[in-house]
């Protein structure tokens, strides 16, 4: 091509790009191409640089497609364990169903889990609800056969009136009780109708509870601070106590206490001690058809304790922090021992102590079918491992037994929730 054409071509083709400049590309620099003689010069420079954002254009798309792909497939990979897991929760509740219909028990959560329950009521089957109130209504029985003995040492019209009016009522519960025996025996009533009768017949009892213990509270002058004891009668998530003393830091300890219970599966969780980023600091439980075990910052060790026969029964754990060793005590006498329970790791200060309940969470998260159900008394703690011979006067209620260093039982150290009752401590006066 001569020369002169060229730089016109050149020319012109620098007249295009300034003409179309609607785009700033910042410094430029001109670029001589070679074209037919009969070319739109313009046109041609247009169309090559649309060639070349086209190219880009389509990577850009197919980049896109990959990605929408991508998240197609991780879509259909959810959708498939959503659909998975629904399936799941379809048969379990027709289980559910079919096991309520059949009237068997379902499982239950494992210690710690961290299921939280509050204000919910226990799952059990109406055959096992009805005769836990049973026992309920028995336990109230005895309570105001104490109090009218009571009253006729003390004379009072008020009292009378007031004993007259509980005695009718738990009357009106026995009734209400048969009654529901005898509609379960006849194949009647769905578990809409089993709730309703239930929260009735738990809340009327929750009522003579409290009326009882104002009742009770006129004997609470003429007895000592630690003749007392606390009594869980329903497998709740509310009725608990709590101590209102905290735990120093201890590298060994003995915990005492008394025990009544005919709860079965499992007399449920005695006592338990949580701790900031720790709930299972130290707890004693006995759950389902386990034996009781006792937990230490999570680390478990069972006992040899068989307590739910009705009877009180005294029981001791001492453990040091040495080798982990401890050793279990039942009515005096040294029924198990071991080593490694969380050698070396000290009881941790500033925790909450709760009677009743296991907690999930520092001083809550409590669960229904871990709760204790009996009676319970003379809990102390030692920040030392007592010797067999004081365990032995602890159990037999002997004149030279000792109170707790670090805990020790007295009404002012307790505080009650929910409709756990204080009463006169019976064990030794049985003994004695």
């Amino acid at each position: 091509m001569p020369a002169g054409r060229a730089a016109r071509t050149c020319a012109l083709l620098a007249l295009c790009f300034l003409g179309s400049g609607a785009q700033d590309f910042g410094p430029t620099r001109f670029i001589c191409t070679s074209v037919p003689v009969d070319a739109d010069m313009c046109a041609a420079s247009v169309a090559a640089g649309g060639a070349e954002e086209l190219r880009s254009n389509v990577l850009q798309l197919r980049e896109t497609v990959l990605q929408q792909k991508e998240t197609i497939l991780s879509q259909k990979e959810t959708i498939r364990e959503l659909t998975t897991k629904l399936g799941r929760c379809e048969s379990q509740s027709t289980l559910d169903a079919s096991a309520g219909e059949a009237r068997t028990g379902g499982g239950r959560k494992q210690p710690g889990s961290g299921k939280n329950t509050m204000g919910d009521l226990s799952r059990t089957p109406a055959a096992e609800t009805l005769s836990q109130l049973g026992q309920t209504l028995q336990s109230l029985k005895t309570r105001l056969e104490n109090l009218e003995q009571y009253s006729r040492l003390n004379s009072s019209s008020q009292t009378n009136s007031l004993k007259d009016l509980l005695q009718s009522k738990i009357d009106d519960l026995e009734r209400q009780v048969l009654s529901r025996v005898n509609t379960l025996e006849e194949g009647k009533g769905g578990p809409k109708n089993d709730t309703e009768e239930r929260v009735k017949i738990e809340s009327a009892l929750t009522s003579l509870h409290q009326r009882i213990s104002e009742l009770e509270k006129g004997q609470k002058d003429n007895r000592p601070g630690d003749k007392f004891q606390l009594t869980f009668p329903l497998r709740t998530n509310y009725m608990y106590a709590k101590v209102k003393k905290s735990l120093p830091e201890m590298y060994a300890f003995t915990v005492c206490m008394w025990l009544k219970s005919s709860a079965a599966p499992g007399v449920g969780t005695p006592f338990s001690y949580a701790v900031p980023g720790q709930a299972n600091e130290l707890v004693l439980i006995e759950w389902g058809n386990n034996p009781m075990e006792i937990l230490i910052n999570d680390k478990v060790a069972k006992l040899p304790f068989v307590i739910n026969d009705g009877k009180w029964h005294h029981i001791c754990i001492t453990w040091t922090t040495r080798d982990g060793v401890w050793e279990a005590y039942q009515d005096g006498t040294q029924g198990g021992n071991g080593e490694n329970l969380a050698p070396y790791h000290p009881i941790k200060p500033q925790g909450v102590l709760v009677l009743g309940q296991e907690q999930d969470t520092l001083g809550g998260g409590f669960d229904a079918t871990q709760a204790f159900v009996g009676e319970l008394a003379h809990f102390n703690i030692w920040d030392r491992k007592l010797t067999p011979g004081e365990v032995y006067n602890l159990a037999t209620c002997s004149t030279k037994a000792l109170s707790g260093n670090v805990i020790a039982w007295a009404e002012s150290h307790i505080e009650i929730y929910g409709g756990a009752t204080k009463w006169t401590f019976e064990a030794c006066r049985q003994i004695n």
